[in-house]
Formats: C-alpha cells, sequence, structure tokens
C-alpha cells in the first residue's frame, strides 16, 4: 500500500492493516456497502475489497468500474469477470493464504464459497473489527452527519406546522417523508409515528390511527444526506387542562434522564457508565422494566453503528465518536415517551447535534 497515494480515509485503512498483523492474517475481504465505504469512499451494493499488509485491490462488476475510477482514481480495481464469484477473484489475487480475514454477516452461500475457494485456509471473522474502526468518524464524516442533522430539525419543524389533529399516523408519516425526499436523500429509515397509547410500542409501525386533538405524539425520524445518516425522537406533550398527568410526569422523568446523559457523556468513559446515568434515574422512579433498550447507538453510513450505549458495555468512548442518547418509557396500553439527540464526544465531553426544542 502506498501511503502517499490520497486516499481521504487512509488512516482507517492503515489501522485495518494494523488489525491484520496483529491477528497474524495475509489478508482480509470486506464485502459491506458500509464497510467499503468507510474504508476507500468508493459506493457499491456488488463489490468485494481485498486488503492485504502491502496492497488493496477493488473487485466489482461492469456496473460500478468506471465510477471507482473516478471517485478513487489512486484505488486498484479490478472487473469481477461473468460467472466468476468474488471468492474465486480474490483467490486469484491473493494465491494461498493460511490465515484469511472476512466479515462474519456474510450470507452462508458466500461463506461457502470462500472454504471452496480458499481450502486449507483459516477464515476468521474480522467484521467487529471493522466496526469498531468505523467508531470513530473522520471529520469530513462528523461535518456530513452535523449537516443531515441539521436538516432533520429543518424538516421536524417544517412538518409539524402541517401536522392537524384527525391525520393518521400515516399521513403524518408521509408529510415527514416527503420533506425528506424534496431537501435530502430519504430517510435514513422508517420514520416512527405514535398517536397516543401507540407510543408503548417503542418501534410501532405507522398505521391507520387517528391522532386526536390533546392525545401526545412520539416521531422518531431521520434524514439521509451525502451517505450518511440522522436520527432524533421528539414527543409533542399535550398542555393545559386535558393533559394526562401520568404523561406529564413520565415526560419529565425521560427529559431529566436524558439531560443528564447528555451532560455526562464525554471521553474516557465507557459506554455502559453513560447508559447507567439515564437508566439510574429510570430505575430510580420505579420505571426501571419500563427502559427496555439501550440508552443509545452509533450513526454514520448506517443508522445503527458503534459504539452502544447499553447496560455494562465495556467500549471506551472516544473523541469522533457520535452517539445517540435516547432514554425511553414505554407502558403497554397507555402511553410512551422517548426523547433522543444525537451527541458528538467532544476532546472534553460532548456537542449535542440535535437543536429541536424538547
Amino acid at each position: 500500500m502506498n501511503d502517499a497515494l490520497p486516499n481521504p480515509l487512509a488512516e482507517r485503512l492503515q489501522a485495518l492493516v494494523r488489525v491484520l498483523r496483529r491477528r497474524r492474517l495475509d489478508a482480509a475481504l470486506v464485502f459491506g456497502e458500509a464497510n467499503i465505504r468507510s474504508l476507500v469512499g468508493v459506493v457499491s451494493d456488488n463489490g468485494c475489497l481485498v486488503v492485504t499488509p502491502s496492497r488493496v485491490v477493488f473487485v466489482t462488476d461492469f456496473r460500478y468500474v468506471p465510477m471507482a475510477h473516478r471517485v478513487a482514481p489512486w484505488l486498484e480495481t479490478v472487473e469481477l469477470a461473468r460467472g466468476v464469484t468474488f471468492a474465486k477473484a480474490a483467490r486469484k489475487i491473493l494465491g494461498p493464504v493460511a490465515r484469511l480475514g472476512y466479515e462474519g454477516a456474510i450470507a452462508a452461500s458466500r461463506y461457502l464459497s470462500l472454504q471452496a475457494s480458499f481450502r486449507g485456509a483459516k477464515l476468521v471473522d474480522v467484521g467487529d473489527d471493522v466496526l469498531s474502526l468505523r467508531a470513530v468518524k473522520t471529520v469530513d464524516e462528523i461535518a456530513r452527519i452535523a449537516a443531515a442533522e441539521a436538516l432533520n430539525d429543518e424538516i421536524w419543524a417544517r412538518a409539524r406546522r402541517e401536522f392537524r389533529a384527525g391525520m393518521t399516523e400515516k399521513d403524518l408519516q408521509r408529510e415527514i417523508r416527503a420533506w425528506m425526499n424534496a431537501l435530502g436523500d430519504g430517510e435514513a429509515f422508517e420514520t416512527i409515528v405514535c398517536a397516543g397509547a401507540n407510543a408503548a410500542e417503542c418501534h410501532h409501525v405507522p398505521d391507520g390511527t387517528v391522532w386526536r386533538k390533546g392525545e401526545p405524539l412520539l416521531v422518531d425520524m431521520g434524514v439521509k444526506l451525502d451517505g450518511v445518516c440522522s436520527d432524533m425522537t421528539r414527543c409533542l406533550r399535550p398542555r393545559g387542562r386535558s393533559a394526562d398527568a401520568e404523561y406529564g410526569r413520565v415526560y419529565d422523568l425521560v427529559l431529566e434522564a436524558n439531560l443528564a446523559a447528555i451532560a455526562a457523556a464525554k471521553p474516557g468513559m465507557t459506554a455502559g457508565a453513560l447508559d447507567k446515568v439515564a437508566r439510574d434515574i429510570i430505575s430510580k422512579a420505579g420505571y426501571g422494566p419500563a427502559f427496555g433498550h439501550s440508552l443509545g447507538h452509533g450513526v454514520g453510513y448506517e443508522i445503527h453503528e458503534l459504539p452502544t450505549a447499553r447496560p455494562k458495555d465495556d467500549t471506551v468512548l472516544e473523541p469522533g465518536m457520535l452517539v445517540t442518547i435516547e432514554p425511553g418509557v414505554y407502558l403497554e396500553g397507555r402511553l410512551g415517551v422517548r426523547i433522543e439527540d444525537l451527541v458528538l464526544i467532544t476532546t472534553t465531553g460532548c456537542e449535542v447535534l440535535s437543536r429541536s426544542a424538547k
């Protein structure tokens, strides 16, 4: 590998090479679209990145070769011949190997193809290693994710102005989607809209439920922009005499947990410790069993990336990591509250990228 080549992601690629050396691997094959993009900047849903300590080769079919030449002129690109599997193409490039890294999250058929093409080689799962490298974002990735999150805020503000009691969850979802398509690159994930008690289903699928006047509303949304995702959850809280007292107490509790975790987030602490900050507040109030998911997750090329802020997770937070902070309380058949912000771990603490009012 030539360090002088202008790969903007060279540092991450070199980190993968260090993984190969540490794990005594002759090479690694990377198939995942997001993983390939995070290492060489090429977008392809049908490719294989062959990485050795001294060489990087991108194998893809005819459709993506010109794009690879344009986007990454420094990258050695090989066109996949018709009828040839990626495993066979990689075997031709590498020759015999003793230890070969691969992503564990691949189809069984692809794994069997690797076994057939690299007979006698030890196949070693490096999927978690690659995902860990993606957890710390580059300056460019951070800027793009921040821009996506800012656009998400704008879309939330625009969509809210169109919300009316009497609309269904699907109507509200379509309103948000329309803005995402108009201003961004579509949804980062299926927008969640929960009217009233439906919010007790933390991943509720929007349906024909009508949002009635005076009912709370939960919306979990993220727009995709320039190849990266954003994520945010907001609840519209009823006000006035008709507001449900229990909902108000739960909302205030979840907001307290959200703000406490944001205040605590900093480099050097573990993801599990961050989860504990919010979880202890909710548990102390007697709602611990109603907070059944992790506090948060990383966001990047995919909506769920590392790190994961969950109980007892010993991942140490580092500057450049992004993580959602989304405590929630869900009482089946009654109510649900989740408040989610995306934060960037900095050298001294964290920066909140979600700016919408809570």
